[in-house]
């Protein structure tokens, strides 16, 4: 049986990443995850206790979660739970990790920009990382180096504007910076 978990919470130490000597890329964290609530009685938000984790990544999600995540930053991590005890000296306790299958930020507390990796098959039949080229950027999400959405020439200007070619129906539109998407 597979125990699968979902957490948010704050990255308490810088990711550390290691290669084994059979190439295998992993990288760990702590996560902090405090549950907040309402005080009814106070009228205000209050921090319960605070749950501590070893989040582990392995292969390409290492690799990015190495490239992507900072301490401090709020992130959503869903994987495989394990309970374990341990034993220093006369000291003991349990810690809770967390095999990652996925981890991203968490857009409730900002923004993020996706950077889609591409790997090819270089001529010793190792596999090289890139991101991707110009060319398969989505007009609909590419942004220029202030953080705005880019125009394609030939769309009328309007941020909502449909191509010619149908472009990509399923990405959503852009939104201009003084424009929020409605959430429902």
């Amino acid at each position: 049986m597979t125990d699968t978990i979902t957490l948010t919470g704050i990255i308490a130490t810088d990711p550390r990443a290691l290669v084994t000597q059979t190439g295998l890329s992993i990288t760990s964290f702590r996560l902090a995850s405090t549950q907040r609530r309402y005080d009814r009685v106070k009228g205000e938000w209050v921090d319960g206790e605070t749950n501590w984790y070893t989040v582990t990544a392995f292969r390409h999600l290492a690799d990015n979660v190495l490239a992507s995540l900072r301490k401090g930053q709020r992130v959503v991590v869903t994987g495989r739970v394990r309970i374990r005890s341990w034993e220093s000296g006369e000291r003991s306790g349990m810690t809770v990790e967390v095999d990652a299958d996925a981890i991203g930020h968490d857009l409730v507390w900002g923004r993020s920009t996706f950077e889609r990796r591409v790997v090819s098959a270089s001529a010793d039949g190792q596999g090289t990382t890139s991101s991707a080229v110009a060319g398969d950027a989505d007009p609909a999400t590419t942004r220029d180096q202030s953080g705005t959405a880019s125009e394609t020439p030939g769309e009328g200007g309007g941020a909502h504007d449909v191509t010619a070619d149908g472009g990509d129906w399923g990405a959503p539109a852009a939104a201009g910076a003084d424009e929020v998407p409605a959430p429902f």
